[in-house]
């Protein structure tokens, strides 16, 4: 027989955010995003740019990111990409997809992903790449290159789901831990109702179904660039 109650999962220590200057955060969400992204041949060959680029930011975002390079260089393509996998496909709570958080795979998370691309295009980016365009390292490249203020809005409203995926990637000591440690490490501190939302998170999962769940946060319906009468 299951039991009927289970033990609350611990959460992880509220990392106290660091003071970085614009250059210096965009520098960290784009090594960031590269590190997240899948480890082909092409990203084990920019291991030794990513490496250079960690100068003179501070040593608690350094000194994890070079560990966490340093044991992909030890531990090469092959068994980087199962261990890849292994994280990321196959666990819900460790998913790179921040959508997936708050809607799950239900109905909603169609509009969800629109609502990613209105925040590019109003920006005056246009999306092109395979990934759906709530993947993590894609965002975290649109903050590091765009300088519109929709970009760390973007972030803000998925807070929770960084958090959460953060917390996972920690209690299984998973050497991706150091990358998303990263990014929480360059944004604001958390307010009391996102800290609820990742509570909830932890504690229960992605929704199976979200009837009257806000996953925007935050998060304004964004206009396009065409729609204010700019040239898109």
């Amino acid at each position: 027989m299951l039991p009927r109650v289970t033990p609350r999962r611990a959460l992880p220590d509220e990392l106290a955010a660091i003071e970085l200057d614009p250059y210096r955060r965009a520098r960290v969400h784009m090594i960031a995003s590269l590190l997240l992204d899948y480890p082909d041949e092409a990203w084990f060959a920019r291991l030794p740019r990513l490496q250079a680029e960690l100068r003179d930011l501070p040593a608690p975002i350094v000194e994890p990111l070079e560990d966490f390079m340093d044991a992909a260089a030890a531990a090469g393509v092959t068994e980087w990409q199962r261990r890849y996998v292994m994280t990321f496909d196959l666990k819900r709570k460790c998913s790179l997809y921040l959508s997936y958080y708050a809607t799950g795979d239900t109905r909603k998370r169609g509009t969800a992903l629109v609502t990613f691309l209105e925040a590019y295009r109003a920006a005056g980016w246009e999306f092109d790449a395979r990934e759906l365009p709530d993947f993590l390292p894609v965002v975290l490249e649109f903050s590091a290159l765009s300088d519109s203020p929709i970009a760390a809005a973007l972030i803000a409203s998925h807070r929770d789901g960084i958090e959460v995926l953060r917390a996972a990637l920690e209690a299984m000591d998973s050497p991706w831990a150091a990358a998303v440690r990263a990014v929480t490490l360059s944004l604001p501190p958390i307010d009391d109702e996102t800290r609820e939302r990742f509570v909830r998170l932890v504690t229960e999962g992605p929704p199976a179904e979200t009837v009257g769940l806000s996953f925007l946060g935050s998060l304004p319906p964004f206009q396009s660039l065409s729609q204010r009468g700019v040239a898109s």
